[in-house]
């Protein structure tokens, strides 16, 4: 995938496993998050973090962000494996790279965790507003995924109003729970799922979106599926199941097989908004915060723009009659092609 960097870190007196994946760093520093999952395999790892970091390159340069592209994995069980020096001993590992990898939360790191791995690095974002940080980027995600699926919407519909769109989310997380909101407000029909039956529970009595099973989510009848939860779910299994007209989710890497899958849903006529520019809000927000002078009022405005960049690659796919997500990688490898010629890698 054309890495400049892979990184293994491996601490015997903690238990800390970790690879940190650094894409691509002409437009700048590469940032993106850490994430904890218990992987079954260190290959199953190592894939993760190299189709992640990769997708960092493309979502800092379609969004016009002068970062370049990495991520994080830590290989263990979030729930009983996170402790101080653990995650201590992991800044360690990411100051050691010297500010070519800044690293932010991502699943099952919060903005606590944020603050011990900042106690051994400065090269950390996602800090609390409280030490100057720019807190959960949650939110801001879901206000980008959310307003790329509206463009999605206008394209397919013709208007972007949600009002009685059906809507599936899958995942209920941070950034799930945040988009179920929005959607509720503009009374469209939400249907959710989780692998946390009592996170999906407090969601659906919250906000009243209904609540089915995990693998029901991919077979309803109705008008966008929104992949919240971990990546690769449209699939050779999951597109024979799809009833839906649009897809528009934040999850990461959401095409198993970006060619194959992202082609088969244009035959199907799903409109799929490309996830690496509809979920980039998240890292506007640490961008923001990067840039030393954290401005919760810009990173919205920022991410406003994910809504006329995502029609327009809508536009230019059906066009130029190729997948949305081709559209978009062209994109973001144009600036960077571009932003190459006047800057040196770093």
């Amino acid at each position: 995938m054309g890495h400049e960097q892979v990184v293994f870190c491996n601490d015997e007196a903690t238990g800390l496993k970790a690879i940190i994946g650094i894409h691509n760093t002409i437009l700048g520093p590469a940032l993106g998050g850490t994430r904890m999952w218990n992987y079954a395999t260190e290959q199953e790892a190592l894939t993760d973090v190299l189709r992640l970091s990769r997708g960092m390159t493309y979502k800092a340069a379609i969004t016009g962000l002068n970062l370049g592209g990495g991520k994080a994995v830590i290989i263990g069980d979030a729930r009983t494996m996170k402790t101080e020096p653990f995650l201590r001993r992991f800044g360690k590992f990411v100051n050691s790279l010297n500010g070519k990898y800044w690293t932010a939360e991502d699943v099952n790191m919060k903005t606590r965790d944020m603050e011990y791995i900042h106690m051994e690095t400065n090269f950390v974002t996602g800090i609390s507003e409280s030490r100057g940080g720019g807190g959960d980027p949650s939110p801001v995600t879901a206000y980008g995924t959310y307003l790329g699926m509206k463009a999605a919407v206008k394209k397919a519909y013709g208007s972007d109003s949600l009002e009685g769109k059906k809507i599936a989310v899958q995942g209920v997380g941070q950034v799930g729970m945040y988009l179920v909101d929005y959607l509720i407000k503009e009374n469209a029909k939400v249907f959710i799922t989780d692998i946390d039956s009592e996170k999906v529970a407090k969601v659906a009595k919250d906000t009243g979106a209904q609540v089915v099973g995990q693998e029901e989510i991919y077979g309803l009848d109705v008008d966008i599926y929104a992949p919240c939860a971990l990546g690769a779910t449209i699939n050779d299994d999951t597109l024979k199941k799809f009833k839906c007209r649009v897809i528009a989710g934040a999850a990461n890497n959401q095409l198993k097989d970006e060619v194959v899958h992202g082609k088969k849903l244009a035959e199907m006529g799903i409109i799929y908004a490309p996830d690496f520019l509809i979920n980039a809000g998240g890292l506007i927000n640490v961008y923001e915060e990067y840039l030393g002078s954290y401005n919760r009022d810009r990173a919205y405005a920022t991410a406003e723009k994910i809504y006329d960049t995502c029609l327009n690659i809508l536009n230019s796919a059906e066009a130029e009659g190729i997948t949305t997500q081709l559209a978009a990688i062209k994109m973001a490898e144009k600036r960077i092609e571009d932003m190459g010629r006047v800057k040196l890698p770093r």
